[in-house]
């Protein structure tokens, strides 16, 4: 009897265990991802090609990231309105897209004379971004985390050289974000304009100027075959993408799938931040000889004055306007100050030393 009892109970164990494993196998998952990128677009869908294959990897295959490109999905700037209503699961793309939905989601892509990459991740990581973006995104039935970083970008390539604040006045130009109300104010015309349809637009007039990334991925879209000067960076000094989760979808996955996400996406950032760094200098190094064409220039003085004002007082009107933008704003100020104080005795530095040794 007693020996029935242990074999019974070795038998129940044995069945429990089978059904434990059983479940765990079929505890499978595919999120469906929508990136703002055409097929196969260099670095940035490298960066959702990788986190995807990170992902699968470390889940052994329990999950597993169906990513549609632009020109699947059709709508390249609808990627927040996809995720929120449950369309796609994920989507990868910039949150300063969003600011005519959402005025908020701009300050976590990069801002005008603000942090650079490293500070920036300081920030989201250890100095209250990450919360800050939460509360932000958190009533949009969404999480969004970084998504990987391209540095400073360049300022824009131009048909004519700017030297003055005369020659802005009334320039139709291709920038979002804040940068773009920064031009604004002092007399562009703004406009966002889909990642593929950036060469057309400028080869037709459709603007005069246009505002991409960096050395990289610019001249990969061939826009010094239209514009001779390449004007270097201000706006952007770290810009950041993202990744969108919707928030259901998310809870719905166990917590180790959850921090293999977390762990995957992270991991995603850095990586294509270093590619950024590799590809743009690759890409500087043969531009003299390849496109003799190209001016690098600065932005006089007068104009970056202006739009340094600018920028000032629409931070002012931003944080007046929304208790949210204010605690973002005071928060990115805060710590720029902060952290900044170190890069100048470290990177800084450094930098203004090699310069004198060379």
């Amino acid at each position: 009897m007693k020996l029935r009892s242990v074999l019974s109970a070795a038998v129940l164990a044995v069945a429990t265990t089978f059904s434990a494993t059983q479940a765990l196998a079929q505890d499978r998952f595919t999120l469906r991802l929508a990136e703002t990128w055409g097929p196969n677009f260099p670095i940035f869908g490298d960066t959702t090609k990788r986190f995807a294959e990170t992902v699968e990897k470390m889940s052994d295959g329990r999950l597993r990231i169906r990513i549609d490109s632009a020109n699947k999905h059709k709508a390249p700037l609808g990627v927040f309105d996809m995720v929120k209503a449950g369309q796609y699961d994920m989507g990868h793309s910039a949150s300063y897209y969003w600011k005519g939905k959402v005025p908020e989601t701009l300050f976590f892509t990069s801002m005008p004379f603000g942090m650079n990459a490293m500070e920036q991740y300081a920030w989201f990581y250890h100095g209250g971004g990450m919360e800050l973006m939460q509360e932000v995104y958190e009533p949009h039935n969404m999480l969004s985390f970084p998504g990987g970083n391209t540095g400073v970008q360049m300022g824009g390539w131009f048909r004519d050289e700017i030297n003055s604040l005369e020659d802005l006045e009334g320039l139709k130009m291709r920038i979002p974000g804040f940068a773009g109300e920064v031009f604004a104010e002092v007399g562009v015309n703004p406009t966002n304009i889909a990642p593929g349809e950036l060469y057309t637009a400028l080869e037709r007039n459709t603007i005069d100027a246009v505002e991409w990334v960096g050395p990289a991925l610019d001249l990969r879209l061939g826009f010094q075959q239209i514009a001779d000067y390449y004007y270097t960076g201000w706006h952007e000094p770290a810009t950041e993408l993202q990744f969108l989760v919707n928030k259901r979808v998310w809870e719905r996955l166990p917590a180790d799938l959850q921090e293999i996400m977390r762990v995957a996406m992270r991991t995603a950032s850095y990586d294509m931040l270093v590619h950024s760094q590799h590809a743009n200098a690759e890409a500087w190094a043969n531009i003299k000889e390849e496109y003799p064409n190209v001016q690098i220039k600065q932005f006089p003085d007068e104009v970056f004055d202006a739009m340094y004002e600018a920028n000032e007082r629409l931070l002012d009107e931003a944080a007046e306007g929304s208790e949210m933008a204010a605690k973002i704003i005071d928060s990115q100020l805060k710590y720029l100050e902060q952290s900044r104080a170190y890069t100048d005795i470290s990177e800084r530095a450094y930098l203004n030393t090699m310069a004198e040794v060379e």
